[in-house]
């Protein structure tokens, strides 16, 4: 089953964006359940899109005004949940932030006409 494991953090955790996954991502990658993954620019560099009524309206930086913000993502496939949520225990930024782990829809798509 795949997941999207969210990686989160407050301001705080800015100061971790170039520590490394001390060995996690080594780890993950021998075992086969990373599937790919990356850090995100920060929340000020955000552009947030919306359409109403027609028209396309942006606006700079996030879009909500939330404590911890997503600050990288990682794709993991594996057997379960519990497999999910010991391989996003073990990543490092658990220790300062959180980790959202969302399972992936299968399935057709959504019909989005």
């Amino acid at each position: 089953m795949k997941y999207l494991l969210l990686i989160c953090g407050d301001e705080s955790a800015a100061v971790h964006a170039s520590d490394g996954c001390e060995g996690w991502s080594e780890e993950m990658t021998s075992r086969g359940v990373v599937e790919g993954g990356a850090g995100l620019a920060p929340p000020s560099d955000a552009t947030t899109v919306r359409v109403r009524d027609h028209q396309v309206l942006l606006t700079d930086g996030p879009f909500a005004e939330t404590k911890e913000q997503v600050g990288g993502f990682c794709l993991i496939d594996c057997e379960d949940l519990d497999e999910a949520i010991e391989i996003a225990s073990k990543h490092p930024a658990a220790r300062y932030g959180t980790i959202e782990i969302r399972p992936l829809l299968t399935g057709p798509p959504p019909d989005l006409s």
